[in-house]
C-alpha cells in the first residue's frame, strides 16, 4: 500500500498546485510598459497615455491600446485610459478637438494631426453598445469634423499641375506629398466611409475615388519600379525654394532622394487598413490592390536576411555610411558625420503588422509572405525588444525625419541627412516603435491563436 500512495503522491501534489498563469503576449507586454505610461512623442516624454495631448504619435499610440483592447476585452485599463485620452482632447459636444490651451489641435492643411481621430470609430461602437449615446454621438460628431475637415477644407495640388487634387502635406510643404501622409489622412478618411458614409450612395463612390487618387498620384510618381520602393516624397512644384531637397531632373522629377523605411511603413499601412474597408465593387479598388502588391512584393526583397528587419535607408546594408561631408545648401554644410545605417524598429513593425494584417484580410498571397511575417517578427523581437524586469523595452528607433521647408536647410533628403541629422537621432521608447510593435504583435497574436 505504501508503495501505491508514494507512486500516487507526485499526481495529487500536481493536481493541488496552483495553475501557473500563462506568460503576457507581447502586446500586453508592451501596452503595460509603454503604452499606457512612459513613452515619447518625437522625443517629449509622456508620462501617462491618458493626460497625453493631441498627437499623431500619441494618438497611434492610443490606437494601437484600444486595438489590444479590442483582442483582450477583458482589460479594460486598456479602453479606459483611450476613453480618458479622448476626452481630455475633444471638447463636450464633439465639434472641435483640443489642444492644451483649450483651442483647435487641428491646424490648417497639417495632415498629421488627423490619424488620432481614428480612435473615435471603436470609441463610439462601444459606447453605443453600453447605451451612452451622449458620448459616442460626441465621438461620431468628432470623427466627422476631421474627416470633413480632410476632405472639404485641407489644401490640394492645384487643377494644372502634375498631381492635381493630392493633398498637401502641410501648409509649409505646399504642393508636396509624403509618403507619411497617406496615413495620416487617407485612413481615418476611408474608416469614416466605411462606417458613416453608406446613405449617400453617390457622395460615398465619390469620396472612395478621392482616398485612391491619392494613391495613385503619390505611386505615380514616387514608385522606382528597378527598385521597387518609394521615394519619401514628391514635389509637384520642384523649383519652389521649399522643395530645395527635390530632383530637379528626370526621372524622377519632384522625388527626394532616398527611400526612408518609415516613410514606406506609413504607407504600406495605409494601403493595408484602407483595402479593409474599401468597397470591392468599386471601381479604383483593383487599382489600390495593384498598389498594394508592389509594394509588399518590393519590401520582401529589401528584407534583411540574416535578422529578418528593415534597415532605416531600404536599399543599404551596414556598410552604407554617411560620406563625413556633409550637404551643402547656400554655401553652408549640413549632416556631417560617418554614422552607419541601421536595422530600424519602426518600419520593421509596421512592414510586420501590415504583410500579417494583409495575409489575414486575403490580400497577399500566404505562401509567398507568411514566411517573410514570421521571420520578420521574430527578428523584432531578437533585435529591438529587450526585457527590463517585468517590463520591456523597444530600441532603435529614429526619432524623426522630414524634408525641409526652405527655413530648414539641414533637412536634405540625403543619405547623410537620414543618418546624421540633428533630428534624426536613434532613440528607444518612441511612441512610434511602441505602437506599431503593439499592432504587429496583435496581428501575430491573432495568427497564431487561428
Amino acid at each position: 500500500m505504501r508503495k501505491y500512495l508514494l507512486l500516487a503522491l507526485p499526481l495529487l501534489v500536481a493536481a493541488c498546485a496552483p495553475t501557473q498563469t500563462e506568460t503576457p503576449k507581447w502586446s500586453q507586454k508592451m501596452v503595460e510598459s509603454h503604452g499606457l505610461k512612459d513613452f515619447y512623442c518625437n522625443r517629449k516624454h509622456q508620462t501617462e497615455l491618458s493626460n497625453t495631448g493631441w498627437d499623431y504619435v500619441s494618438g497611434l499610440v492610443a490606437n494601437s491600446v484600444l486595438k489590444a483592447w479590442s483582442m483582450y476585452p477583458e482589460k479594460t485599463a486598456y479602453y479606459e485610459a483611450v476613453k480618458a485620452f479622448a476626452d481630455r482632447n475633444t471638447n463636450e459636444d464633439g465639434t472641435m478637438i483640443l489642444n492644451s490651451k483649450g483651442e483647435t489641435a487641428l491646424r490648417p492643411d497639417n495632415i498629421d494631426d488627423l490619424p488620432a481621430g481614428r480612435i473615435y470609430f471603436t470609441l463610439y461602437a462601444e459606447e453605443l453598445k453600453k447605451g451612452n449615446t451622449k458620448d459616442a454621438e460626441r465621438y461620431k460628431t468628432a470623427a466627422g469634423v476631421i474627416r470633413n475637415k480632410l476632405k472639404y477644407d485641407h489644401s490640394r495640388i492645384a487643377e494644372g499641375l502634375p498631381g492635381a487634387g493630392g493633398f498637401f502635406h502641410k501648409a509649409v510643404y505646399p504642393n508636396q506629398m509624403w509618403l507619411d501622409g497617406l496615413y495620416m489622412g487617407s485612413t481615418v478618411y476611408a474608416e469614416w466611409q466605411h462606417a458613416f458614409g453608406g446613405s449617400d450612395v453617390e457622395d460615398n463612390k465619390k469620396s472612395w475615388a478621392d482616398i485612391a487618387n491619392q494613391f495613385k498620384i503619390i505611386h505615380q510618381y514616387t514608385y522606382n519600379a528597378e527598385k521597387q520602393l518609394n521615394y519619401h516624397a514628391w514635389s509637384a512644384e520642384p523649383t519652389d525654394p521649399n522643395s530645395f531637397w527635390a530632383n530637379q531632373e528626370e526621372p524622377f522629377l519632384g522625388c527626394s532622394k532616398e527611400f526612408w523605411g518609415r516613410g514606406m511603413g506609413w504607407y504600406f499601412a495605409a494601403l493595408t487598413d484602407v483595402l479593409e474597408y474599401m468597397p470591392k465593387d468599386h471601381p479604383d479598388y483593383e487599382a489600390v490592390l495593384t498598389i498594394f502588391n508592389q509594394v509588399a512584393a518590393g519590401l520582401k526583397r529589401w528584407q534583411d536576411q540574416e535578422s529578418g528587419v528593415w534597415y532605416q535607408l531600404l536599399q543599404y546594408d551596414a556598410t552604407k555610411t554617411a560620406d563625413g561631408k556633409g550637404d551643402i545648401v547656400n554655401d553652408n554644410t549640413y549632416n556631417i558625420g560617418t554614422a552607419p545605417n541601421y536595422l530600424e524598429a519602426s518600419c520593421s513593425s509596421i512592414f510586420t503588422y501590415s504583410y500579417l494584417k494583409g495575409i489575414r484580410l486575403g490580400l497577399l498571397d500566404k505562401d509567398t509572405y507568411l514566411p517573410v511575417a514570421e521571420k520578420a517578427y521574430q527578428g523584432l523581437l531578437k533585435t529591438f525588444i529587450r526585457e527590463q524586469g517585468e517590463g520591456i523595452d523597444i530600441i532603435q528607433s529614429c526619432a524623426s525625419a522630414g524634408l525641409g521647408p526652405v527655413k530648414d536647410p539641414s533637412r536634405t533628403g540625403t543619405a547623410n541627412y537620414y543618418l546624421c541629422g540633428k533630428d534624426v537621432t536613434i532613440v528607444e521608447n518612441e511612441g512610434k516603435a511602441i505602437g506599431t510593435f503593439i499592432m504587429a504583435s496583435l496581428e501575430y497574436e491573432e495568427y497564431m491563436r487561428r
